[in-house]
């Protein structure tokens, strides 16, 4: 399963105030590798092209 940074803020406010996490969401360090690798992701996929790379690729096209 996969946990948002918001479910694990939950988790631990809830844990920090003497209260349990909720156990349907387990703590997975693959889940959090995994998570932080979509974030970088979606970052890198979201940069615009730089404007030199564009020109390059239609003077080669």
């Amino acid at each position: 399963m996969v946990r948002s940074d918001a479910d694990r803020q939950e988790s631990d406010d809830a844990a920090a105030k003497g209260g349990k996490p909720n156990p349907d969401r387990k703590t997975n360090p693959d889940a959090d590798v995994g998570n932080a690798l979509r974030a970088v992701y979606r970052e890198a996929i979201d940069e615009d092209v730089p404007d030199d790379l564009m020109n390059l690729l239609k003077k080669l096209g």
